[in-house]
């Protein structure tokens, strides 16, 4: 019915790890460059015939930048003419990326996009992203930010789904802070191999047609290379006009589409000017009706600008479908965020790179930037996790996260000895240097530690020395509470601490020690256990912790049962949770055949409806510690899939803080498993809000999202806020940056409206591990794990300050020896 133009844009997905080794892959993309000046460079010389109209866009700037590496000065040259003729197109986004990236990272790589392409007299206005399913709220400014106004998403509905409920259309994705970014939700980036536009790169994926079992199941029975061609082109011709048949039968609105295609039915594919040939063939066969067109993204942008009107706008966070891949590599994504935190230290102390060492900054960034690469590893780490290159490549994506966080340590290092701190020496004082790195005023705790082999004034060092912690300036004496760790006495104390203000403690012999025959007050028995309840004197013990602030208290059989917030007589834990505060619930699924097929038919549930479910059992609660500045209680439980699992929760006396040490000794599972934490906090009243952080943004679940997103999970930064007009309740999340929310149980997938605040105030649960997918997970998920979180309340903050709060009490403060 209509006169169609199919803007073909030829390119090769990035996947770094997926199909061979990195560095491998780094290789390749820069010889598929190479390959498509070639062939440019042929056509315009009269060696190359048929494949006029050849064009290459290039996915990401990554792939450019990799060229540059290897490239000669000629090959450069000729790449930049290509550029600027329009026959080869550059991608503003650096990388396929998870919402693991922070938004310091992809704005210093997006930068130097922007750098480039001024270098080279370019602007760079169109970007593209393939395979994944979604992206931060403030990816879009970061985008914008650095001259993006085109965004193309070629995401792949494998575990995943397109937002807005519908799919190749525009729509302008309004900023968090206010702009407007033209988007294209379009096809599956291999659907134009799925409609055999590529020579020797056809596909039968999601076009399910009268096609598909033969050529799936290898019966086209090809006779010879004209055979085969000739197949081809038939159910190229086929398949298209199906395809636009029901665009027309859909009442689409346009009379035009963008089709992606790869030279080969592979991730990281090489360019093909055989395409070029089909699509030329194709333009003769089908006489006019239909047009084929190879395209940049900036011919395609340039068309949709002057074809469509009355674009719809829509504001919110896009969450990934793909997110979880964090929980299939916990430890590495656990020194990933550590790595985050030193560089964003660094940056707080170091403004401009005048203490450090800038390139050890960029070295550290990069490598941030590249584990934060949607890969999470070879594409048989599931059905073979004993094969070489599957370990080989998941030790190299480690590599990512430790090399980071070894680079960005050395730099923390070089800065804070600038600022006086040395190496342990003979007969050392023990003098200490805190430093507060936020822009905001905290009171927080701080560590000094004093090594076993220390003296103290010439008397050795253990529990039992008298001694006190004081400030050198005021002379003030500090509270104080000792704990003996691995090679160290851990001496902690409070500092409240304006933004940027450094001060100097130290500890001296006490001389005037308290000493004691006995106490009048009945509270110790002879054998030495407190268990009387002293009147006038707040609780501290395995059933009831009370402080200055809150009032925790415990069951025996199961766990925390109720905190109070003292300062408004609220429970902060939420009255519809099921599992208490920090217990884990852990999931099973039977394998059934060969590892792929169960987890294939999980769909977005990661889960279905035979999985077993089982919730920590409690086992016993010990009083650890009692102390001036807080109470220390071990909680051990049972744990289906693990060795053990124990939460060390640490409850202050003069701040409003709880902190829960979660450890684990999981064991090997094949199977599908999930392994969750219980978070079921809230503000205490039930008109609160809860807000997560993301890349470059701040949201509230199910309100602040595009129509159609996801809600099943969601990958955030720093933590959670819960907040009311009343009171602020801060979750700060160190390890496990992956979070569900409501009930656990797999059920059908009702994606987000946009208008749900009852689902905002569903109990939370921290989703730490699991290894599901069918292909590139690690399936292996054993070993000993620590994950940190600390709860804080607060009289009201706005959503903003709460989250400097949350970045704060994660990244602490600075306490090291001068």
């Amino acid at each position: 019915m209509k006169k169609w133009k199919i803007f073909v844009i030829h390119h090769s997905h990035t996947d770094i790890g997926y199909t061979e080794r990195q560095e491998r892959i780094v290789r390749y993309h820069y010889e598929y460059i190479r390959q498509a000046i070639d062939i440019l460079n042929r056509i315009h010389g009269g060696e190359l015939n048929g494949c006029e109209g050849f064009k290459w866009q290039c996915e990401n700037y990554w792939q450019v930048e990799n060229f540059y590496r290897f490239a000669s000065q000629s090959y450069q040259k000729d790449f930049e003419k290509y550029v600027h003729s329009g026959e080869i197109g550059i991608s503003g986004n650096y990388l396929n990326l998870t919402e693991l990236v922070d938004y310091e990272t992809l704005d210093s790589r997006l930068h130097r996009m922007r750098d480039y392409g001024s270098s080279i007299n370019h602007s760079i206005e169109c970007g593209m992203s393939a395979d994944i399913n979604g992206f931060a709220w403030g990816y879009a400014d970061a985008l914008y930010d650095n001259g993006i106004r085109n965004f193309y998403s070629a995401l792949h509905p494998h575990h995943g789904m397109f937002p807005l409920y519908q799919k190749v259309m525009p729509f302008w994705w309004e900023t968090p802070k206010g702009n407007r970014l033209l988007v294209w939700n379009g096809e599956h980036y291999h659907f134009g191999n799925e409609l055999f536009l590529a020579p020797y790169a056809g596909a039968s994926y999601m076009i399910l047609d009268d096609e598909h079992a033969a050529f799936s199941q290898h019966m086209l029975l090809q006779k010879d290379r004209e055979d085969t061609i000739a197949q081809e082109s038939r159910i190229c011709q086929k398949r298209l006009e199906r395809f636009l048949e029901n665009l027309e039968d859909e009442s689409y609105p346009y009379d035009f589409i963008p089709v992606l295609v790869s030279g080969a039915l592979t991730d990281n594919a090489f360019p093909s000017e055989g395409l070029a040939q089909r699509i030329n063939w194709m333009n003769k066969h089908l006489e006019g009706d239909i047009e084929l067109k190879l395209s940049t993204l900036d011919d395609f942008f340039a068309h949709v600008h002057d074809a469509c009107a009355d674009i719809p706008v829509y504001s919110g966070d896009w969450p990934d479908w793909w997110a979880d891949g964090v929980g299939s590599t916990p430890m590495a994504t656990k020194t990933i965020r550590s790595a985050q935190r030193k560089a964003s230290l660094c940056e707080k102390l170091d403004a401009g790179c005048v203490l450090g060492d800038p390139l050890r900054m960029e070295e550290a960034r990069q490598n941030i930037m590249m584990y934060s690469e949607h890969t999470w590893g070879y594409s048989s780490s599931v059905v073979e996790p004993w094969d070489t290159l599957v370990g080989d490549l998941d030790l190299r994506k480690t590599a990512y996260a430790v090399n980071a966080d070894v680079q960005v340590s050395k730099n923390l290092d070089e800065i804070l000895a600038q600022k006086g701190e040395c190496a342990i020496r003979y007969q050392r004082p023990q003098r200490f240097k805190v430093i507060n790195p936020h822009d905001i005023r905290q009171t927080m705790k701080v560590y000094l530690y004093v090594e076993l082999w220390e003296y103290l004034d010439g008397v050795q060092f253990w529990e039992g020395t008298q001694f006190e912690v004081y400030d050198e300036a005021t002379s003030q004496v500090l509270d104080h509470q000792l704990t003996k760790i691995s090679r160290a006495y851990q001496i902690e104390v409070l500092q409240d601490l304006q933004p940027h203000e450094e001060r100097t403690l130290a500890i001296r012999a006490k001389t005037n020690g308290i000493s004691y025959t006995v106490k009048s007050h009945p509270h110790v028995g002879a054998d030495r256990i407190m268990d009387i309840v002293q009147p006038g004197v707040y609780e501290v013990n395995t059933h009831i912790i009370e402080t200055d602030w809150m009032r925790i208290e415990c069951d025996q059989q199961k766990g925390i049962v109720s905190i109070i917030d003292k300062q408004t007589g609220n429970d902060i834990i939420h009255p519809q949770a099921i599992h208490a505060p920090f217990s884990a619930v852990y999931e099973y699924t039977d394998m059934h055949g060969q590892p792929i097929d169960t987890r294939r038919k999980m769909g977005r549930n990661r889960k279905n409806e035979e999985t077993r479910r089982y919730d920590s059992v409690l086992r016993n609660i010990t009083l650890v510690d009692n102390g001036p500045v807080f109470a220390s209680l071990l909680l051990d439980y049972e744990l289906e899939g693990s060795k053990f699992y124990s939460v060390q929760l640490k409850v202050y006396k003069h701040i409003s803080q709880i902190e829960a040490m979660v450890r684990i000794h999981k064991e090997s599972v094949w199977d599908p498993e999930n392994l969750y934490v219980s978070l079921p906090f809230c503000s205490g009243t039930d008109h609160g809000q809860l807000f997560i952080d993301k890349t470059g943004c701040i949201m509230r679940p199910g309100i602040d999202q595009l129509p159609g997103s996801n809600k099943e999970f969601y990958l955030l930064q720093n933590g959670m806020v819960w907040s009311d007009d009343v009171r602020t309740l801060i979750l700060a999340i160190k390890d496990t940056p992956l979070v569900t929310l409501g009930p656990l149980a797999s059920k059908p997938i009702r994606l987000c409206t946009a208008h749900e605040p009852e689902f905002n105030r569903q109990p939370a649960y921290c989703w730490v591990m699991n290894n599901f997918w069918e292909t590139n997970f690690r399936v292996d998920l054993s070993g000993f794990y620590e994950f940190a979180f600390t709860l804080r309340m607060y009289d009201a903050l706005e959503p903003r300050d709460a989250f400097a709060c949350c970045e704060a009490l994660n990244q602490g403060l600075l306490g090291f020896y001068i």
